[in-house]
């Protein structure tokens, strides 16, 4: 489970999905493969949570790991490459932005 705190000696990654009500299920499906058979499993991972609007046209993924360049490295692997091809036919776009916690409530 992730856990949100300052000054925590690691990396979160921010991603936000758009997509349609009628690709939403199949990209958590995408999304939930991934995290479950290989994101994971990828030294530095620690914790990541999925997250969908009402209207199902967004998601919302948010995961923490020990650094930024295992973030990094995951992104860099063929089987990540494939899998972000596939999962941008999914939806209309989706960004990852890294941050730092700087304040936690």
């Amino acid at each position: 489970m992730p856990k949100i705190a300052q000054g925590a000696e690691l990396q979160t990654v921010i991603t936000t999905f758009e997509m349609t009500p009628g690709t939403c299920q199949d990209l958590m499906d995408a999304l939930t493969d991934a995290y479950d058979s290989f994101i994971s499993k990828q030294p530095g991972f620690i914790a990541a949570g999925l997250h969908v609007n009402d209207a199902q046209t967004r998601i919302a993924n948010y995961s923490q790991w020990r650094r930024r360049e295992d973030f990094q490295a995951m992104l860099r692997t063929e089987e990540m490459r494939e899998r972000n091809r596939k999962i941008n036919l999914l939806c209309r776009s989706f960004e990852p932005v890294m941050y730092e916690v700087a304040a936690a409530f």
